[in-house]
């Protein structure tokens, strides 16, 4: 399959987007932690300033995959983009067993929960964008002739 890199923007400001929404959607007791003790995280408050946050990571997670996948060929390549996508499958079982384990990250709601598992999955979506589909092969995808335009 070719590589179509508008539809990864649109599915990462999509999700983006969806996580910023649910991520502002903390619960109560959540909103009190935060602006009591948590004053770093008051970005999760507002949706969209929740959604450039997770737009920024994504950005940030796809130019260093793209990088890796223009430097490396072959072999490395799979190996490294395999490694990148176990270590975001981790980080979503990792945040998927603190939100069940950690008293004061529970009472932040499902929504928020929600929320933060969208992040992992977007990585997860872009590392396997690179990992299942050709890169363009430049030159060969150009016509012959002045006459095939």
């Amino acid at each position: 399959m070719k590589r179509n890199y508008y539809l990864l923007s649109g599915l990462l400001l999509l999700f983006s987007l969806l996580s910023g929404i649910l991520t502002s959607g903390i619960s109560f007791v959540g909103r009190v932690g935060v602006n009591t003790f948590y004053k770093n995280y008051r970005f999760f408050k507002t949706w969209w300033q929740a959604a450039l946050v997770c737009l920024i990571l994504f950005v940030v997670v796809t130019l260093l995959l793209y990088w890796i996948d223009k430097k490396f060929k072959g072999s490395r390549r799979v190996l490294l983009l395999t490694f990148f996508l176990f270590l975001f499958l981790v980080g979503l079982y990792l945040t998927y067993s603190d939100f069940r384990n950690a008293l004061s990250h529970r009472w932040l709601g499902e929504r928020f929960h929600l929320g933060v598992y969208l992040y992992w999955i977007g990585f997860c979506i872009s590392d396997l964008f690179f990992l299942t589909t050709t890169p363009p092969s430049g030159i060969a995808d150009l016509p012959a002739t002045t006459e095939e335009l």
